[in-house]
């Protein structure tokens, strides 16, 4: 049977493998690395994104995205290297 996104999160968080994984974080990560592609070299901005993917790759890793996609950006892919689950 397939799982269904209220099977994984069916209230507005779960805790996976120890770490709180909110509604939505996998799609705020999924819209800063693409924000990070368009914003300039250090910039505010910039460092503000790259903050808030910091932030939130553990989430994104607790639920195993990395286990099925790889990210296309080097230094999103730097994010996760940082990060442990």
């Amino acid at each position: 049977m397939p799982i269904r996104p209220e099977d994984v999160l069916p209230g507005d968080h779960a805790e996976l493998h120890g770490i709180t994984v909110r509604k939505g974080s996998v799609a705020a990560f999924v819209a800063n690395a693409k924000l990070l592609d368009v914003l300039p070299r250090g910039s505010d901005e910039r460092a503000q994104t790259l903050a808030h993917l910091r932030a939130l790759a553990p989430a994104v890793a607790a639920v195993g995205l990395l286990d099925v996609f790889q990210p296309r950006s080097p230094e999103v892919m730097e994010v996760f290297a940082a990060t442990t689950v």
